[in-house]
């Protein structure tokens, strides 16, 4: 993906080699009074960045549902080509009509659209990530269908097994859970699965202690005793709802994909509009009326090289903290370097 600078200015400026540039066109919008450009110019700052976030939520949530298919990303998260989209930027007039003043504009986006798609993210990751925790990882998963009867020491009196989730190296367990507390039984800790993150271990103990254990283990941090007790009628319900989670996690999936690809759409398409009215919002205050400014789309031609040379003919791209008589923001669109 790439990255831009738009940039307004109201000067030419000598031709260079190391971008391409290309008119970002913004049409007249309604100004209002400096005191509602002022407060205006706060309020699109935070919208900015709290769109730019939603984006990046919304590209990562997809990364996190695909799984072992992160490589499909973009395949099943974009609807259009970003880059042409930003260089071949239309003002939509039928969403926010320029008869519209910037104030009430921005308020369409803050109160109606974004709260909205916020709100509607955190639920359905909520409801998708409910699901998947109890089908997934190990810290949180049903085991019904890890354990078997045989990984216990059942009716002892003296001796019970516990699971643990370790977090660490499985060597550190080795070499440390015997001598996390008194009467743990020897070499009894077994290796029952394991997932990306972690692995899931059996240990047998002296039952008095058991609570001493729980809390050395719980004070290492990469050690999680699981609340676990070996119980068969509870393992057969248990894998039934295993079975029923599963069918309602592939149910959710299709659903959520296609909300997800439509809403990063239109979030990245608010967030566009969003740098537009920005520019426009600072270009107003930093040059005055009337309109005497063109804002411009700065794409550089070499993205290893970080822009810092004074020698490249926009001044102020070193990132340096001088004043200078334009107004320039990046628009990053590397949402795809998923960690």
């Amino acid at each position: 993906m790439s990255e831009f600078w738009l940039i307004s200015m109201n000067e030419a400026t000598t031709h260079n080699f190391l971008s391409t540039n290309s008119k970002f066109t913004i049409p007249d919008l309604k100004v209002g009074t400096l005191d509602v450009l002022v407060s205006l110019s706060g309020e699109l700052a935070k919208l900015d960045t709290f769109l730019e976030s939603i984006v990046k939520k919304v590209a990562q949530y997809m990364a996190d549902i695909l799984e072992d298919n992160r490589d499909k990303v973009q395949e099943n998260l974009l609807h259009f080509d970003l880059t042409t989209y930003i260089t071949r930027f239309q003002w939509d007039k039928a969403k926010y009509p320029v008869q519209q003043s910037m104030k009430n504009i921005s308020v369409t986006i803050s109160k109606m659209r974004v709260i909205q798609i916020d709100n509607e993210l955190k639920a359905k990751a909520s409801v998708y990530n409910s699901i998947k925790g109890n089908l997934g990882s190990l810290l949180t998963r049903i085991l019904a269908d890890i354990v078997k009867k045989e990984d216990f020491v059942l009716d002892s009196e003296y001796l019970i097994t516990l699971l643990v989730v370790v977090l660490a190296s499985y060597s550190d367990w080795q070499k440390t859970y015997e001598m996390l507390s008194e009467m743990v039984v020897p070499r009894s800790s077994i290796l029952l699965s394991e997932d990306q993150h972690s692995g899931l271990f059996s240990v047998t103990l002296f039952r008095k202690a058991k609570d001493d254990f729980k809390l050395k283990a719980k004070e290492k941090k990469v050690f999680i005793v699981r609340d676990f007790q070996y119980n068969e009628e509870k393992l057969k319900a248990d894998k039934e709802e295993i079975t029923q989670l599963s069918t309602d996690k592939k149910k959710q999936l299709g659903p959520l994909v296609r909300w997800l690809k439509v809403t990063f759409s239109e979030a990245f398409i608010v967030w566009i509009h969003t740098k537009a009215l920005r520019v426009f919002t600072e270009s107003i205050l930093r040059y005055g009326l009337p309109v005497s400014f063109q804002p411009m789309l700065y794409k550089h031609l070499d993205s290893s090289d970080p822009v810092t040379d004074a020698s490249i003919d926009i001044p102020g791209l070193n990132l340096n903290q001088q004043e200078y008589p334009y107004v320039y923001y990046k628009i990053d669109c590397n949402f795809f370097d998923f960690k």
